[in-house]
Order: structure tokens, then C-alpha cells, then sequence
């Protein structure tokens, strides 16, 4: 088991302070779906990043003495890729589009890609304070505030009024996008997990959640059974899940090498309500969950996530979510891998 760090922007300060913090492994929010990858010196307004993007930037990386791990996205929330999702007319082309740039991401050496399916989001209804005043997310289904991170515009909610949006036929789209892309992945060497639902309810915005609980990604991986078909295992959101067992859910998944890496955060409870929480003032015991993944054979790599944005962090380049923050949390993680493990970061 390693840590790894996620970075949205790839500046030489990011990647600097990344080796001096002994990380040596990278999760970047970028893959199919973002016309550029940030942090390169590729023109805007192309249609895709192709095999020598992807093949520079994971070079670019490597210069730094890193390895980038994994790539992650939410495609699905751009409503360019809605007919994936609904079963649109141009369904078949763009998964074609997507294999193609997927293929590319592996034949360049990157060894994941984590996206969602989450056609409107991560929701959330209001923020709460924390530890030193620190404001975080919060949800509340009860809630009357609730609204998607995202900026769902009128004709987002136009396009999304066309479509068949019951469970039943996301569902049948979500199997018949694993079937068309496992192959393609399989022979691309990458493989392709799934964050679930945030937060995990029923539905939203009249659009349902299908990734909310421990049967929904049974599931999900048991639609085509390969090691490309797996989970980007959010111990957050999995967290949230109302009436499951965290640790269990750890145990399962991990045996089956189905939890291709972790977002290691933590939250205040399960749904109907919680919030944000740092990382060790959460309800679940962290090292817990850590030796839960380390007895069942895990060996991917731990990430910080959600993690608070406290004082001072916009200031930092990017502003890429609490810079400051998920400094702390590397080296909680740092920490308890050494606990649990033995493992310390590079000299």
C-alpha cells in the first residue's frame, strides 16, 4: 500500500512540493472529456488529448521522479455525453470517441482512469462549521437548499427533459457502456473504476442515483467480470451509504481486487444527513479501515480528498482545493501507513 497524491494543476511548485513531501505517486483530475490537459503546453479547443498528450504528460511527471497512478474525471456530468448515459442517437459514437481516447490513455502508460455516473453531479445543500471555524460541505435530504455543484443551465434541464431518465434505462445504458468499453480497455492495458453516488440517495434533480449502496456495485462488477471493470473506491461516499457497513464494504471489494485506489477521507455520519469532516474527526475509525484494506491483500495507493479548505489555502496557485489541507492529510496517510504497515515515504 503507498500514498499518492491528487493534483489538478501540474506546475513545477505542485510537483516540487510533492517530492519534498516523499510523495511519489500522482492521481490527476484530468482524462476523456477535458479538451486540454493543464499543466502542458497543448493548444485549448481540440477535440481530445491524444496518445502523445497523454504519453508527454505522464513523461513530465516521471521527470519530477513521480509516478502518475491514475487519471479521473466526470465526463458524464457534461452534457455532451448525456446520450451515453440516456441512450441518445449519438450513443455508440461517442462511446467510440471515448475507446479511442481511453485506448490512447493506456497504450501512453497510464495504468487508470476513475470517472462517476453521475449525469448532474456531486449535490450538496449548504455548508456547516468545523474544527477552528473551518466551513465545510454538508447534506441534508431534508434539506430545501439543495442544489448540484455544478451549473445545471436551463437548457442542461431542456436536454434532460428529452430523455427516458428511470432507473431501469440508466441502468440498461450504464451495462451496455461497461460492455462496449471492457474489451477496449482490456486490450489497452488500462483499467476503469467507478466512483459511487454523492451524496448516495435515490435520486436528484429528478435524475436517480444508481452507485449508492453496497448491492448496486455488486452489481456493477458483476456486469462483465474482468479486472478492467472495477470501482474508484470513494471511502467517503461509500461512508454516506445509510445502513452499510464501511468496513465490510472495504473487505469485500478489496478481496475481490476490485478497489483499483482509495479516496482515504472521512465523514461526519451517513444519510439522511452529514458533512465534510478532516480526516480524523470523522465517525469512522480510520485506522480501522486502513487495516481492514491491508488484511484483505490491498496494494494500490491512498489519496487525499474533500479535504477542507483552511486558512490561507487561496493563496496557493490553482486554489486546487485546500493545498494547505491536503498537506495535512498526507501526512496523516503517510502516517498510518507506517502504523499499520511499516511502509515510510522516500528519503
Amino acid at each position: 500500500m503507498k500514498n499518492a497524491w491528487a493534483i489538478r494543476f501540474a506546475t513545477d511548485e505542485v510537483l516540487e512540493t510533492s517530492v519534498q513531501l516523499g510523495v511519489r505517486n500522482i492521481v490527476f483530475y484530468g482524462g476523456p472529456g477535458v479538451d486540454v490537459l493543464p499543466g502542458t503546453d497543448q493548444p485549448h479547443g481540440k477535440d481530445r488529448n491524444s496518445y502523445d498528450d497523454y504519453a508527454g504528460f505522464r513523461k513530465r511527471i516521471e521527470a519530477y521522479g513521480l509516478n502518475l497512478v491514475a487519471c479521473e474525471n466526470g465526463f458524464i456530468s457534461n452534457p455532451a455525453f448525456y446520450d451515453i448515459a440516456f441512450g441518445g442517437p449519438k450513443r455508440d459514437e461517442l462511446i467510440e470517441n471515448l475507446a479511442s481516447e481511453i485506448s490512447d490513455m493506456g497504450r501512453a502508460g497510464i495504468p487508470i482512469l476513475g470517472y462517476n455516473w453521475m449525469p448532474n453531479s456531486v449535490w450538496r445543500s449548504g455548508n456547516t462549521v468545523i474544527r477552528g471555524g473551518t466551513e465545510v460541505t454538508a447534506w441534508d435530504s431534508m434539506a430545501t437548499d439543495q442544489s448540484s455543484i455544478m451549473q445545471i443551465s436551463e437548457s442542461t434541464r431542456e436536454q434532460l427533459n428529452k430523455y427516458d431518465t428511470s432507473a431501469e434505462n440508466m441502468w440498461e445504458c450504464l451495462e451496455y457502456w461497461i460492455r462496449a468499453i471492457t474489451p477496449v480497455a482490456e486490450d489497452a492495458g488500462i483499467r476503469l473504476g467507478i466512483h459511487p453516488d454523492d451524496p448516495p440517495v435515490p435520486q436528484l434533480g429528478g435524475v436517480p442515483r444508481l452507485l449508492g449502496s453496497f448491492d448496486a456495485y455488486k452489481r456493477l462488477t458483476s456486469i462483465v467480470d474482468s479486472p478492467a471493470n472495477a470501482i474508484e473506491f470513494c471511502q467517503g461516499t461509500f461512508s454516506e451509504m445509510e445502513g452499510e457497513d464501511i468496513y465490510e464494504m472495504i473487505r469485500y471489494f478489496t478481496e475481490r481486487q476490485k478497489v483499483l485506489y482509495v479516496h482515504f477521507r472521512n465523514v461526519s455520519g451517513t444519510v439522511p444527513a452529514f458533512h465534510e469532516e478532516f480526516i480524523n474527526t470523522g465517525y469512522v475509525d480510520m485506522k480501522k479501515a486502513m487495516e481492514t484494506y491491508n488484511s484483505a491483500g490491498y496494494d494500490g495507493v491512498f489519496m487525499d480528498d474533500h479535504c477542507p479548505v483552511i486558512v490561507g489555502d487561496s493563496s496557493f496557485p490553482g486554489n486546487w482545493g485546500g493545498y494547505r489541507s491536503r498537506i495535512f492529510a498526507q501526512g496523516y496517510i503517510q502516517a498510518m501507513l507506517e502504523a499499520v504497515t511499516g511502509e515510510r515515504p522516500a528519503g
